[in-house]
Formats: structure tokens, sequence, C-alpha cells
């Protein structure tokens, strides 16, 4: 990170986040710190405050390379991120951490990454890599890595897993907390999985699962992405335990970036009437104090990581500094683009409608319901028309097939069935599928999913839409699951794509972001794994056809 800009002051309205208290004054900046600050009276009325940190996000789910979500996230007031490369860890392994720290230095943004907890997620999915405690170790010994990433396997913490185990001791090891994620776990299972060493959860979907976490001694990271939406849920917690909460994103994909980050929920927070110093300590202070971060807090001494904004209400952000460098000024990004060589796996061949068939047995079919803005997804059952043979899908119960296929061995594709897309014509795929990142395919005709799946291979990852005129496709060359583009590019080629899947009738906010959680294994209740039909309640493949028929 650049040093020793040059010194320079600014006056306004002095947010002391760790005294609790705003008074008027003037701070010095001299090379790249807080060199002191004088309390007087000063004629500008605008606000001086640390910059916002997003105390749990995957870069990846921008689809941009670290230095391209810096250029965009700092419009927004974001210094720093606490950031999990468990997406990219899936497909490259200890190399693919290593491309994210590294391309992160190349710009003037705090990038805090993690050492993945579990690659792959599940032994039920096919992934590019395996990060066992050796690699972990390995991870946790660099400075650039701050914490034990989420550690999903919450049976495994639970059920005293030995490789799980030794996970969690090494971070002990090495002085590192260790991220949670245990989506409504409980009472005295909350209360275990916490004494294991875990330390916080962002998967707390309701105000009670939170607070048994808090009790628990666990911090709880209020969660506001593309997909997953839990704010209104929670956020009084802010001023019920203000020690306790913190704010995140978790997912963010590239057009919602281009219009807000961390400062959306600042803006919202104080709307709503919650004590104005709680909210920004959740997403300065207490992000700092918990992973013992380098982000300055506007205290003499420490990093000119600042923002100026014109009032607390409206919190329009007017200039971004970090280690004293402006990086944004009144909506612009002040820093450069970063070109890097593409990285990636991917050994898929082309799919075949022989391999897409489902032969018909006469019996019913269970199917997996996905719901807008939610990871998790339900069950049912529906009886499907059958053509020469072979199952198909039924736009006009808005039942569809669902492909996931295999990318980094050359294996035969696994298909099922699935509510709640709405297509009543055309495809959409993605090798943006977590956690494993195989290519994920949701579709109204068989001809049309696979073209759209072999677009995906063709480009060697990104996401495509497949209509009756016009086929479209973002590549994303990193791993499957970034661009090295320019973000705002990016932002309206992913819009465009979004547009197209609803033209073609899904009624979903946002297709892409929630096909990419329709392999997510972890999260209940039925999701599809390239291996076949996967039962998230009790953690097993399962077959297509309905029990009992």
């Amino acid at each position: 990170m650049t040093n020793n800009p040059a010194p320079f002051e600014l006056s306004g309205h002095i947010v002391d986040v760790v005294g609790k208290r705003i008074f008027r004054g003037t701070v010095r900046v001299e090379q790249g710190k807080i060199a002191g600050i004088r309390e007087e009276e000063t004629r500008e009325s605008g606000y001086i405050l640390p910059g916002l940190i997003d105390a749990h996000i995957h870069i990846e789910s921008s689809m941009l390379i670290p230095s391209g979500f810096a250029r965009m996230a700092v419009v927004h007031g974001t210094v720093a991120t606490v950031s999990d490369p468990h997406e990219i860890a899936n497909v490259l392994g200890i190399d693919g951490v290593r491309f994210m720290i590294a391309n992160g230095k190349k710009v003037p943004f705090r990038f805090y990454f993690g050492a993945p907890s579990c690659v792959p997620a599940t032994p039920f999915e096919t992934a590019g890599a395996v990060i066992g405690p050796e690699e972990v170790e390995e991870l946790l010994r660099l400075e650039e890595v701050h914490y034990l990433s989420e550690m999903m396997n919450f049976p495994g913490v639970l059920f005293q897993d030995e490789i799980v185990l030794r996970k969690l001791a090494l971070a002990r090891k090495y002085g590192k907390p260790v991220d949670g994620h245990a989506p409504g776990l409980r009472g005295e299972d909350a209360a275990r999985y916490a004494a294991a060493g875990i330390t916080t959860d962002h998967e707390c979907f309701t105000r009670e699962e939170a607070l048994d976490k808090i009790r628990a001694g666990m911090k709880i990271l209020i969660r506001e992405g593309s997909a997953a939406r839990n704010f209104e849920a929670l956020a009084d917690l802010i001023d019920e335990y203000p020690d306790s909460v913190m704010l995140c994103s978790d997912d963010k994909h590239p057009n919602d970036l281009r219009t807000g980050h961390i400062n959306e929920l600042v803006k919202r927070a104080i709307g709503r009437g919650l004590d104005t110093m709680n909210v920004l300590r959740a997403c300065t202070l207490n992000p700092v104090r918990h992973y013992s971060l380098g982000a300055g807090l506007l205290q003499p001494g420490d990093p000119a990581d600042l923002i100026q904004v014109d009032d607390l209400a409206g919190f329009n952000i007017q200039s971004v500094f970090i280690n004293g460098i402006k990086v944004a000024e009144n909506g612009k990004s002040l820093l450069e683009e970063v070109k890097e060589e593409p990285k990636n796996i991917f050994h898929a061949s082309p799919v075949t409608a022989e391999q897409i068939a489902i032969p018909d047995k006469g019996k019913p079919v269970r199917v997996i319901r996905a719901f807008d803005g939610q990871l998790v997804t339900g069950e049912s059952e529906a009886v499907l028309p059958s053509v020469q043979g072979q199952l198909s899908g039924s736009p006009e119960q808005d039942i569809l097939k669902i492909v996931v296929k295999d990318r980094y061995t050359d294996a035969p594709p696994a298909v099922g069935f699935i509510h709640g897309f709405g297509l009543k014509k055309g495809a959409i795929a993605s090798s943006v599928a977590h956690d494993s990142h195989n290519i994920i395919a949701v579709g109204a005709e068989d001809v049309s999913l696979i073209r759209a799946i072999n677009l995906i291979i063709a480009t060697r990852g990104g996401i495509s839409v497949v209509g009756d005129r016009e086929d479209l496709i973002l590549p994303l060359p990193f791993a499957g699951i970034m661009s090295g583009e320019n973000g705002l590019k990016v932002a309206e080629a992913y819009d465009s794509l979004d547009r197209k899947a609803r033209e073609l009738g899904s009624p979903l906010r946002a297709p892409f972001m929630t096909l990419s959680f329709m392999a997510l294994l972890v999260i209940p209740e039925l999701k599809m794994s390239d291996r076949g039909l996967f039962d998230g309640k009790n953690f097993k493949l399962t077959g297509i056809f309905a029990k009992g028929s």
C-alpha cells in the first residue's frame, strides 16, 4: 500500500466512535496517519468519520477480482473488508487464496483475508481442491491471513469430527479468531458450537436465533447482500446489543455493488431511528476490535482511513481516504485498474441431450422449491409429462429441469427438477455455483439447457442466457467466477443477463444469484449436487423419485 502522501487537513464535525462523541474540529494527516486532532470551531458543516468495514464478504461474488472490487467499493465509503476467499479456494486451492492476496495488495484498500475452513464444503460434491489441516496451517502462518473462515461444518463441530477439531486448534495456535456459519442452530447446540471457539455467525434468519447465539458469547453479523437479506429481522439488535453486532454483505453482485454497500445499511439503520453511534460502531470499531484489524478509527496515530459525508442522515459520501490517499471523491473512484492474467481449471466437455434425459418410471418426482431472496429451499412432489418415454419439465406448473455439470472431471451431469424460477422458455446457466462452482443451469426446454451449459464450457466459465432470438454470455475467466474487466462494464453486462432472464419469465429479483445457491448443500432443504439430488435435512444424496411411490 502506497505511503507518505502529502500532509493535509480536514475540518468539520468529527465523529469519534471510540469516545462516543461528535465535536467540531480539524484532523491533521501526515505520512498517511492521523497526526493530530484539534477541537475547534470550524465553518465546514460536513462530517468526518472512520471508513466503513464489511465484516464478512466473499469478494468473488462481486464477479470482480479484488482490485476491481476495491475500485467500486471505495465510492461507497468502504475502506476494508473481512474477506473469505472460500469460493476461489474451492476452484484453485491455496494458489487461489494467494492470488487474491497478491492482487489485493496492488491497490490502496484493506483486504483482511481468512483461511478457508471447509474446502470442499461437503464430501457430496466435486470441487477443484482440498484444503486440509496442513493447508489451513500454511495459510494461518501468513501475516495476510487474519482468521479461520466460516466453519460451515457445524455438525462436525457438534460431533467432534477429528479434522474439524484440528482446524479449530490451529486457529487457537496462531491466535486467530474463527468465523461461524450455522443456520438455524439454537439453544444448547448453539452454545456447544460457540464453546468450540467459534466467535461469529452471519446466518441468523430470526431474532430468536441471534439471541441464542449472543447469549452463547457469539457476535452477530447482520447480513444484507444480493441474495440473503436479514437486516429487517435483526436490525434492532444494534441498539440492544451494541457491542455484539457487526454489519456485512456476505455476497454482493456487481450491479448491486454499483449502487451501494455498507453505507446503505448505515443509512437505513439511522433512518430507522437506531442510535447513530451504535450503528457506526457496528461497521468500524466492532470489526476492528474483534478481528484485530489495522484499519484506522480516526484516533491520533491511526492510519488515515476516513470518509467525509454531508450529514449523518443522508450519508452521502463526499470523499474517501485510505492510508491518507484519496481513493474516491463525489461518486468517482480514483483507483487505477489492475490487469492480471487469468487463472482457471476447466475440464468439462460439451453436454448432450442423452446425458440430461430422465427415463419415465411412472412415478412422481421430488422437486426443489426455490424462494426469492432466500438461500434455503423447500421440497414438493409433482407428476410430470412424459415425451417418448422421457420425463419433461412443465413450465405451465413452473417445474423446470435443473442440471449440475462437474467442470473438474469429465463426468456426466446430474439432473433434477425445480420450482420457482418461472422460465416460460429458454434457459440460464452459470459456473458461479456455491460452493464448488460447477456448472449449474435451469431451463424450460432441453435444447436451450444444453446450449446454455455448452456456452459456459466453451468460454471456460461465465454466466449465460439462451432465449429464442439471442444467446448472451458474460465470460468469467478468473476461476470461472470472476472477471478482470472494469467493474461498471461487468455490472452492465450482468444487468443485461438478469433482464433477459426476467424477459423469459423469471419472477426472481436476482435469478442468477438464486441459481448460484441451488447447489449450496450446507443450506437445507433440497439442493442439487453434481452427483445428484441432495437431502439437506438428512445430509445425504437422495433419489429423484418420491419415496413410497
